[in-house]
């Protein structure tokens, strides 16, 4: 359920929708203590309404919190709601990285530092144990001073409904507007792991994959991995290789 603007969410005033993911509507709202605009994802209530599920995610989310570098979005804090949970994290202004490859292939010199600051938040994540999970151009926001701020470190596992490494199709914690649900299906499975494609257990070399299928998606202006729908998304992440001559 939509929530309008002027609520407030603890200390947090409700401004206006950014969009919404699998994994709940995301909001802009104004910390009225600290005098600062941050995004506030709220958790569907199904998923609030089980405590085991919940209980998980805030372990998780403790986390994910501890995380401090400059190429990773941070999370704020936890909130109540008396439907829920809501998420405080940081607000990144900008662009996000899908935008700017529907626009053409970057170029190699504008394309390498966007990937090093991807890379350095990666290994920085992978160096506490965090694994992205959902690493993909629509979690990338591109700032307008050059730096790059991955969003939503962790939260493929944190918000999984099962518990599971691999997770769920339906449930990319993506945040995109406009968005059809079949667009982040289709947006996840492109730059799934094999092994996560197959639901099995995932370690950090899943982010590296799907890295490299976002590197090649910047340098050629094409994913590596695409199909019509999920079922021939996933065979093409199983059963082919990219097309390199796109390079």
């Amino acid at each position: 359920m939509a929530v309008p603007a002027g609520d407030r969410i603890g200390p947090y005033t409700i401004v206006a929708p950014i969009g919404a993911g699998g994994m709940g509507e995301v909001y802009r709202a104004r910390d009225t203590r600290l005098d600062r605009d941050v995004a506030i994802k709220i958790l569907p209530p199904a998923f609030a309404a089980d405590a085991e599920r919940l209980a998980r995610f805030e372990r998780e989310a403790k986390t994910l919190a501890s995380l401090n570098h400059p190429n990773i979005a941070q999370i704020h804090g936890i909130e109540e709601m008396a439907s829920g949970r809501a998420l405080v994290m940081e607000l990144v202004e900008g662009e996000d990285l899908s935008l700017r490859i529907s626009r053409g292939p970057i170029g190699a010199a504008e394309a390498l530092p966007i990937a090093r600051q991807i890379a350095d938040a990666l290994e920085a994540a992978h160096e506490r144990g965090i694994i992205h999970r959902d690493l993909k151009p629509a979690n990338i926001k591109l700032r307008d001073d050059g730096t790059v701020k991955v969003l939503d470190f962790g939260l493929a596992k944190a918000l999984d409904s099962m518990g599971s490494s691999g997770g769920d199709l339906m449930n990319s914690p993506t945040i995109t507007s406009p968005a059809t649900q079949l667009g982040m299906i289709l947006g996840t499975a492109a730059y799934m792991a094999p092994e996560q494609a197959k639901g099995r257990a995932v370690d950090k070399r899943a982010d590296v994959w799907a890295f490299g299928a976002v590197l090649y998606e910047m340098l050629s202006g094409r994913r590596a991995f695409d199909g019509d729908d999920v079922s021939t998304t996933l065979a093409a992440v199983l059963m082919r290789d990219p097309d390199w001559t796109a390079l």
